[in-house]
């Protein structure tokens, strides 16, 4: 009889896996360059400073600023669309929740969370901040 093969869990499948395993668990996951120490932010494979494999995932503290925003329109009515540097060094998108998406401002400091379904990182308004 063969030994059981180890288990494959999220995070050994791919970089988006471990990434979404991540959100569905309410954390907001980043790799961080074992060579270079370059923040990755999306998931990837390779470094996109050095280009070396040696990334390892680390939590976000989830605070941010945002960079830049702006506001998109549509049938469904206006959302808006931001760009956020979080405090561990990478930026992303996504949207600030809460105010009307005209009252986000660049400089405005937001803090993670997960959509209700958990699979959609987005950000609202830090309470002590502004």
């Amino acid at each position: 009889m063969n030994p059981p093969e180890p288990l494959q869990t999220p995070e050994h499948r791919s970089p988006a896996h471990a990434h979404r395993a991540g959100l569905s668990r309410g954390e907001l996951r980043y790799q961080r360059c074992a060579h270079c120490a370059a923040a990755v932010f999306p998931p990837r494979t390779l470094c996109p400073d050095c280009g070396t494999q040696k990334l390892g995932w680390e939590r976000s503290t989830g605070d941010g600023t945002v960079y830049a925003t702006t506001v998109v329109r549509g049938r469904d009515g206006a959302h808006n669309v931001v760009l956020v540097d979080l405090d561990d060094g990478f930026r992303m998108m996504s949207r600030v929740e809460g105010p009307a998406p005209q009252e986000v401002a660049i400089g405005d400091r937001v803090r993670f969370r997960t959509t209700a379904n958990g699979d959609t990182a987005v950000f609202e308004p830090k309470e002590d901040a502004r």
